[in-house]
């Protein structure tokens, strides 16, 4: 500890300016340069001096002069040449920065050559400490030269209501969402919300507990995207007040008796009912606070959780500590963004489970209404399609007015682009973790600026292109718009109302979920006493894997049998009497097994396992090709079910034969095993004659294929105006950030002139802000500019025809950091196998309709689709 004092109260401070001495004399580090006799006179005395508190220049500082980094701020043992610590500093953010294997074959080379160093790992501790702090140096001396530039920006105007723009501090990591001096100056064009966010949590990146009492491990004194502890803190206790408010002096509330009838309806100003919100919360995983992602026992830090812009760069970061995706961390980051905000700028909120997160904050006011009524929350589009078909309606952000191509998916590229970090900083210490990663996305965000022009012309011709097909499509079904938007307003209405009222003391739902949960619980024992027995007899491979593995299993496996604990409790007397029947009739037993079975079409596109797939691929393919990869691996799966389906049928039909089952029962048809995977949208699989037989008469925007077809059409359209317009105004903000970028660089040249090495990096600054220009100019020339623009970006025609033009190779992880709608997910999605989200979107659409509808079958059985599909889809994500 008072080494890391020494270094971060005296030692590193005192090194910036000398740093940037020896880079300007050295041409950054590009020529060797010899001292003069009077600076070495300077430091003469340290040739003989032994005493480890030395009077004269510190060690440090004398090395740095000479081109050398120390080991140690005082009598250091080690110094490395700073030619090699930048090359090691550049390549560790290319790979895994793994110091022990790079000093490793560091030894292995030395030894070879007649150099061996005779103290173990002599060479791994003293450069691993060198490089840590020659990285705190640079970005140090990075911040310091920043500090200056930024003195001479002009100021925003002063007001007393709060910001007038957006902070310094997101000016900075994102220029285009918060460039603009009047952001204002964007809602002529009724772009709202003025910008949007994603937010996502990874449980990938977590930290093993230091079970053996590891060194110490200091915070690092350089800036961080992280969230401080104390403002996760203190959002988690303010989330649990706000949730524990005690009622009545603490009484609880009295439940409703269990005679009362209870409906589906809208609470607390939602726009979609709390059927469906709930079959969203059991859909997801990460709508489930309590579920254990990462064993706290194993793990100090159990993930991260981050906030993006639209353009893919890191706001902030979160440091996540609990077993669940726990709502206070999103929440906490939240605030971070519009502590950071003017107070009237709306944002657009991307989340997978963005339904959940809005629901809690109208139940139990989580963020005051100065902040919720400024947020438009969506769920992300590759997990919206494992959302109820109603909640798509209204959250899907191709659905949903102002979101224009966002997917709201940049997290998952993040995470793609970290993944290389996992092994590493399992086994790290608190700061070091964050260090790394906090260097690590700085990275990628200096990557991405260089990108701008790219990312913009991309998305702008592939908007075009949508526009383009889709207008022409339109066109040829030559249908009214006003009608076709009736039509889709219509359908809004129908889709998102309640579903009827229902007796809750004669309800099939919850003896339907016992029953499903009951054969459930009995395979997960199945499986666990098959683990143990695995351990029992010593057939693993990794000890410490397998162990975790049959932990969470075993914890899935208690949640089941709580869960099935309570429903039975809450079941009436009628209730109890009814499932004992259900036990001992065959023909509702098979019936059931057979509608949970259907569920196989679902599991087609089932979202959580394609999701992980695309996580674990090696290069980011499209997700057409993830998807066919992912069916064909799950294909014997499928086929086993259509198989186990199939002689469910044949056992209805034998049972009905038998006069076994309820009067004017119809047997349902069996599935093909041929062309399961062809998607045909009249194939059997996606009949339910036999399950259900009430089919009423569809309305035309479902019966009829030019009007489902048109509404499709018409909000792609709206949608690709919405991106038109939002690429216009970015377009306008990167220029005009980069003038006045160029101003205060300019500024701060005029006043460096009487320090030699501040005007050399000004001047260096200068010339990598030219080349940044240049490539900027040339990729945004074909965009039209939202409002009037000059023609000059900063830099005059003579500079910029001085500068070289930097050519980026075609690096596919380029694609993976900044979106591209030519090669990246929002592409894919969007137009890159339509055929198959159409599918998607007509399954779940025909599936919600005839789930609101009421099925009554004749006798004393009374079973309803929607009312199995719940409990089965719950277990099925949960397994």
């Amino acid at each position: 500890m008072n080494q890391w004092r020494r270094w971060t109260d005296e030692i590193i401070p005192s090194l910036i300016a000398p740093y940037l001495t020896y880079l300007c004399k050295s041409a950054s580090l590009r020529d060797q340069i010899e001292l003069q006799p009077d600076e070495v006179a300077t430091f003469q005395c340290k040739s003989s001096c032994r005493r480890r508190c030395c009077p004269c220049a510190p060690a440090p500082l004398q090395l740095l002069s000479r081109g050398y980094f120390a080991c140690a701020p005082i009598a250091p043992s080690l110094a490395v040449d700073l030619q090699l610590l930048e090359l090691v500093k550049t390549l560790f953010v290319h790979i895994t920065p793994n110091t022990t294997a790079w000093c490793e074959t560091l030894e292995v080379f030395l030894a070879g050559r007649g150099y061996h160093l005779t103290t173990k790992d002599n060479l791994r501790r003293r450069f691993g400490n060198t490089y840590h702090w020659y990285s705190v140096l640079f970005m140090s001396a990075d911040d310091h030269l920043s500090n200056l530039i930024g003195t001479h920006r002009p100021l925003p105007l002063s007001s007393t209501e709060g910001l007038t723009r957006p902070s310094d501090y997101l000016r900075s990591h994102c220029t285009i969402c918060f460039g603009l001096d009047d952001w204002r100056k964007s809602r002529t064009l009724n772009l709202k919300p003025d910008v949007h966010t994603c937010i996502d949590a990874c449980f990938t990146q977590k930290r093993s507990s230091d079970q053996h009492g590891g060194g110490p491990d200091p915070p690092n004194p350089v800036r961080s995207v992280f969230l401080s502890d104390d403002e996760v803190t203190s959002m988690e206790v303010h989330v649990r007040s706000c949730r524990g408010r005690p009622l009545d002096r603490g009484r609880k509330r009295k439940q409703p008796a269990a005679t009362e009838e209870e409906g589906d309806d809208y609470k607390d100003g939602m726009r979609v009912p709390i059927s469906v919100l709930d079959g969203c919360g059991d859909s997801f995983l990460a709508a489930d606070e309590k579920c254990e992602k990462a064993s706290t026992q194993f793990f100090a830090d159990t993930g991260v959780m981050a906030m993006l812009c639209r353009h893919d760069h890191v706001l902030w970061l979160a440091n996540m500590t609990s077993a669940g995706e726990k709502q206070h961390y999103a929440l906490a980051l939240i605030k971070k963004l519009f502590d950071n905000l003017p107070t009237d700028m709306t944002v657009g909120l991307l989340y997978d489970i963005g339904c959940q997160l809005h629901r809690s904050c109208l139940k139990y006011q989580l963020l005051n209404d100065a902040v919720l009524r400024r947020i438009t929350f969506v769920i992300s589009v590759f997990h919206a399609y494992g959302h109820q078909w109603a909640c798509q309606i209204i959250y899907h952000p191709r659905k949903c007015e102002g979101f224009g191509l966002s997917d709201g998916e940049g997290c998952e590229r993040l995470w793609s682009a970290l993944k290389h970090l996992i092994a590493l900083l399992r086994v790290s210490g608190f700061h070091q973790r964050l260090f790394v990663l906090n260097t690590q996305v700085q990275h990628l965000d200096d990557k991405n600026l260089s990108l701008y022009g790219n990312w913009l012309i991309r998305r702008w011709n592939n908007c075009v292109k949508k526009k383009s097909t889709a207008t022409q499509a339109l066109r040829e079904l030559s249908v009214d718009e006003i009608c076709v938007r009736q039509e889709w307003k219509s359908q809004v209405e129908y889709q998102t109302k309640p579903l009827p009222r229902r007796s809750k003391t004669n309800n099939d739902e919850e003896i339907s979920k016992i029953l499903s949960l009951e054969k459930s619980l009995l395979e997960i024992d199945g499986a666990v006493r098959r683990m143990e027995m695995q351990l029992c007899i010593g057939n693993v491979d990794n000890l410490t894997d397998y162990k975790l593995r049959l932990v969470e299993e075993h914890a899935h496996q208690s949640r089941i049998t709580d869960t099935l604990s309570r429903w039975k409790t809450r079941l009436g007397i009628s209730q109890h009497t009814r499932l004992e029947q259900l036990r001992r009739n065959i023909y509702l037993q098979v019936h059931l097994d057979a509608q949970a079975l259907k569920t196989l079409r679902q599991r087609k596109f089932e979202i959580e396992k394609l999701e992980r797939s695309y996580r674990q691929a090696v290069n980011e393919r499209k997700l057409n090709s993830h998807v066919d990869a992912a069916i064909q691996q799950r294909n014997p799966t499928i086929r086993k079910l259509v198989s186990t389906y199939n002689n469910l049928c044949a056992d209805l039909s034998a049972l009905i034969r038998q006069r076994r089952s309820p009067p004017n029962a119809i047997p349902p048809n069996p599935i093909s095993p041929t062309g399961i995977f062809d998607l045909y949208i009249d194939a059997d699989i996606w009949e339910d004659i036999g399950l259900n037989d009430v089919v009423p008469e569809p309305p035309d925007w479902l019966a009829d294929e030019d009007t489902r077809a048109a509404i499709r059409l018409l909000l792609e359209i709206d949608r690709c105006n919405e991106e038109e317009s939002r690429v216009k105004v970015e377009r306008c903000a990167l220029q005009e950030w980069a003038m006045r970028e160029w101003d205060g660089l300019q500024r701060a040249r005029a006043h460096a002139n009487d320090d030699e090495a501040i005007l050399y990096h000004m001047n260096c600054r200068a010339r990598q802000f030219i080349v940044l220009v240049l490539g900027w100019q040339t990729k945004v020339r074909p965009i039209p500019c939202a409002w009037p623009m000059p023609d000059c970006w900063g830099p005059s025609h003579t500079e910029l025809a001085n500068g070289t033009p930097v050519v980026y190779p075609d690096d596919p992880d380029d694609k993976d950091h900044v979106s591209d709608d030519g090669d990246d997910w929002e592409s894919d999605i969007g137009c890159g196998d339509e055929e198959l989200m159409d599918v998607l979107e007509d399954i779940a659409l025909t599936d919600q309709y005839r789930g609101q509808e009421v099925h009554d079958i004749e006798g004393d059985y009374v079973i309803h689709e929607s009312l199995i599909d719940s409990p089965t889809k719950r277990v099925r994500f949960n397994l």
